[in-house]
């Protein structure tokens, strides 16, 4: 008997997932036929922001290759969308020509990036972020364009807004409403993210309607002009604005569509031979954007499609974990909260933590987190059962681990999860799922639990805890790496590490050398992996490599900082915290002229002017006559100090002046990631030594150091390194340890991570038992120190890139 034919209409994640339930229901049940209209196979389109900012590449998001199709006896027409669904002959026609009967046809057409209906929508240099030649326009537009709007305040917005900064571009968001992600967030957690973004670089405009896209001399787009009359420049605009159900042939064909294709809950249309899944369905009067109901319908679909008949889809509580820029946030059920319910909240917005959580007659109803979603699991399933919480109430804020026997957060949250728990959201698998798979195909790492169970297979977000799974299955053999032996980027599949000795061993001097001669993916490398390669070549080859301000991030490029309004933070050097009342008349004046609108002390014992304009940096630069405090790098910031001896009554050493010596000695040292120092003049240490990167403590008897302390976040406290006599022995042994950290740290690890992978014994060895290797290592950093200049004078007195800070006018 001949198989019957199955055609589908639309290649992407929901219609493949139905192939892919239908095949293990029925291997054999049809002869299947695709069509895509992208040429490409069946990607993962919620990975395409890593593809964006340079992290992943095209075949790494890749869900089946073309080889898949083959292996299933799948005919693929790849880059040839339909045209024509004839359902009274029962054939589909592509628009090159090719027709292909079927028995029965899935519609998995997706949707459609919504344009807004202003002028200039169909400028060049207007695209929308929805597919791989979207993001390919958009990285072609970051090589050779400036600056960036992206309209739209959602998910895709933001991730398309952070993927264009980590290009180089400054990017602004406009949103009609009045927060970013409204639908997914409340407006307490949403202002935290904005500052957390804000403080990335990314401009916000919010409530601003846009009007025109305004066309410039070359043609292409050059502003985007509001309704208020407002307008801000743009050589790229992306409209992120939100998704339709792509249903026009489904309608052009006569099926019944309401804005979607019509669906039953066995996902057939009116035409009993069509089913259709994914986000061009309409079911009971609702569309579905996220991943996990559209495989929900995939499943039922493929279940019908089988001849099975059993399933039915019944829509159930979603929930929403997203990590923005690298930042978690956690939405479910009623969140916004509503008349009878009460909130909980948890509030550390210091601590970049928010936890508000709704309960209503006696059930929890909604949750909604920011910073720490850990827990956001087991509040969804407390929602989604429907869960009394009166004997756990107390304790609901402090999460899972705080509930079980042992009775202490913290605990490996994986162990504690019964097997019927959720895993994975987007793909509805569960604890028990992924044990089993494990268990019975010998899984050891979590790219094979992704091709066994799609858990962690489409946004990620869940990746940690299939590693606490496999690691308590598998124990030591699961091979679960720490993020530092990774690939530095999807450019190439070389460690940091690897990178670094690569580097020296070749002595690789510039970028284009290091990527042709290391084989690069990219030849140009991308915004990941750039500044980090950059780095290396500098903190190697002191003298030889030259530093690529391109491969900087915004503020290292401008050497200030970037604020929420599009101003700059000016920070001058003040040695050691200290400062005279001439310098203090150059901060007054220059705040005066330049109508500086805040100037605050900082935690650092230095100035702050507040609200500079980009075009008025070298001027003001000038004007003070002071170096860089460098507030803006990677890079040595400050070293603090208390009055020490020289005034304090209990102070027993010098630490003013020792503070002052050690920020000269280390002026315009670039590091992997931001160090401070701090110096105290005696135990009390009212300087804070304890929590930074070095921390010297004055005793009676000379200096003790302290090494790997952090105050930021999650605080850290430093770990005592040693005790010496001298100055000269402070300058040599704290920079010794520096310079160690320099050339081995790896790109953005502060000392506090580089401590705790390398171990203090080994640093130890390095530099205090192996006297020549610290003459050496102390040797190095002076030689390296002795090409770096202040970058502020750099500018204002040789005119250095005065094009960076020309206003442009639109």
């Amino acid at each position: 008997m001949d198989k019957q034919k199955l055609v589908m209409v639309g290649n992407g994640m929901a219609g493949v997932r139905t192939l892919e339930e239908l095949i293990k229901l029925a291997p054999d049940a049809y002869d299947i036929t695709v069509f895509g209209a992208e040429p490409h196979a069946n990607y993962n389109r919620i990975m395409l922001s890593p593809v964006l900012t340079g992290e992943q590449t095209l075949p790494e998001i890749m869900l089946n290759d073309v080889d898949w199709y083959a292996d299933n006896g799948i005919t693929l027409h790849l880059g040839k969308p339909v045209v024509d669904i004839d359902r009274g002959r029962r054939v589909v026609r592509a628009a090159d020509g090719t027709s292909v009967p079927y028995d029965r046809l899935l519609l998995a057409t997706g949707s459609s990036p919504f344009i807004l209906p202003v002028p200039g929508k169909d400028l060049p240099g207007v695209v929308t972020f929805r597919d791989v030649a979207d993001v390919e326009a958009m990285i072609s537009a970051a090589s050779s364009h400036r600056h960036a709007v992206v309209i739209g305040g959602g998910l895709l917005g933001l991730e398309a807004a952070n993927g264009l900064l980590a290009r180089g571009m400054e990017v602004t968001v406009v949103h009609l409403g009045e927060w970013l992600l409204d639908r997914q967030l409340d407006k307490t957690a949403a202002r935290l993210l904005q500052q957390s973004l804000e403080a990335k670089g990314l401009k916000f405009l919010l409530q601003k309607q846009t009007a025109e896209l305004v066309q410039g001399e070359s043609g292409r787009v050059c502003a985007v002009r509001f309704k208020d009359g407002d307008a801000v420049p743009a050589d790229l605009v992306v409209m992120a604005v939100g998704i339709r159900p792509n249903y026009s042939l489904a309608e052009a064909s006569g099926l019944y569509c309401d804005r979607g294709v019509v669906v039953n809950d066995f996902l057939q249309t009116f035409d009993p031979r069509v089913y259709a899944v994914g986000e061009c369905v309409s079911h009971r009067g609702v569309s579905y954007g996220l991943v996990a109901p559209l495989f929900d319908m995939a499943k039922v679909a493929a279940n019908h499609l089988a001849n099975y008949g059993i399933a039915r889809y019944v829509p159930a509580a979603t929930s929403t974990k997203l990590k923005v820029t690298g930042i978690d946030v956690f939405s479910a059920g009623e969140f916004m909260g509503g008349d009878g319910c009460e909130e909980i909240m948890l509030s550390d917005p210091m601590g970049g933590v928010y936890k508000k959580l709704i309960v209503k007659d006696n059930k929890l109803v909604g949750a909604c987190l920011y910073g720490d979603t850990a827990d956001g699991g087991w509040y969804f399933r407390l929602i989604r059962e429907g869960h009394a919480v009166h004997e756990i109430r107390d304790q609901l804020m402090l999460g899972e681990g705080a509930i079980g026997d042992t009775g202490h957060a913290g605990q490996n949250r994986a162990m504690s999860m019964p097997d019927e728990a959720e895993v994975c959201g987007c793909n509805g698998v569960c604890k028990g799922s992924i044990v089993k798979a494990i268990q019975e195909k010998g899984l050891f790492t979590v790219d094979d639990v992704k091709k066994h169970t799609k858990a962690a297979s489409s946004c990620g977000s869940c990746t940690g805890l299939v590693e606490q799974i496999l690691i308590n299955c598998v124990g030591g053999a699961a091979d679960v790496k720490p993020k530092s032996e990774k690939a530095i980027c999807g450019c190439s599949d070389m460690t940091h590490g690897q990178l670094r000795q690569a580097i020296r061993d070749k002595h690789l001097i510039t970028l284009a050398d290091t990527f042709r001669e290391l084989a690069w993916r990219s030849p140009d490398g991308c915004a990941s992996c750039r500044p980090a390669v950059n780095y290396y070549l500098i903190s190697t080859w002191p003298g030889e490599a030259k530093d690529d301000p391109q491969s900087r991030f915004i503020n290292e490029r401008v050497h200030a900082n970037i604020q929420k309004d599009g101003t700059y933070s000016v920070v001058p050097r003040m040695w050691g915290g200290v400062t005279n009342p001439s310098e203090l008349r150059r901060i007054a004046d220059v705040a005066d002229k330049y109508q500086i609108p805040m100037v605050k002390v900082t935690g650092g014992q230095r100035i702050d002017l507040l609200g500079v304009k980009k075009e008025d940096l070298p001027k003001v630069w000038q004007e003070l006559d002071m170096p860089s405090g460098h507030a803006y790098g990677k890079s040595l910031r400050t070293v603090k100090t208390c009055v020490g001896s020289e005034f304090c009554r209990f102070g027993t050493q010098d630490s003013t002046q020792m503070g002052i010596d050690l920020e000269k000695d280390l002026f315009g040292m670039w590091s992997p990631a931001k160090v401070k120092l701090a110096v105290s003049g005696c135990p009390r240490n009212c300087a804070e030594s304890g929590i930074k990167d070095v921390g010297i403590i004055g005793v009676d008897s000379g200096w003790e150091l302290y090494i790997g302390g952090n105050g930021g976040i999650k605080t850290e406290v430093a770990e005592f390194f040693c005790k010496v006599k001298t100055r000269e022995e402070v300058m040599e042994y704290s920079g010794a340890f520096l310079q160690l950290y320099r050339e081995e740290a790896f790109y953005l690890e502060r000392t506090v991570h580089y401590l705790q992978r390398v171990g203090m014994d080994y640093i130890k060895q390095r530099v205090l038992q192996d006297e020549v290797g610290r003459n050496e290592l102390y040797a190095r950093l002076r030689f390296a120190l002795s090409f770096e200049q202040d970058p502020w004078a750099e500018r204002y007195s040789k005119g250095v890139a005065k094009h960076e800070f020309a206003p442009l006018t639109v």
